[in-house]
């Protein structure tokens, strides 16, 4: 998605829209999380169990650069 591009932001601004009307807890659990858990050294687990049953995990140690990224994404407004 070319986000230069002020329609294709707008078509992501509104797939956010449903993505939040879709799962409400999951933006407030990332929110609270940026604001209060994530500094360089944490970890970040993530597991996707299939309707079958069967399950993916990973894992990453967030670094200095990662903390850079997320403080831009920060200031970056998609539910506004």
């Amino acid at each position: 998605m070319n986000l230069q591009n002020p329609a294709a932001l707008f078509q992501m601004m509104n797939l956010w829209s449903r993505f939040q009307k879709n799962h409400p807890k999951f933006p407030k659990f990332l929110s609270a999380v940026t604001q209060n858990g994530i500094k360089e050294g944490s970890i970040i687990e993530v597991r996707v169990t299939t309707a079958a049953g069967e399950s993916f995990d990973s894992n990453l140690k967030i670094t200095a650069d990662d903390m850079e990224i997320i403080g831009q994404l920060k200031n970056m407004t998609f539910n506004k």
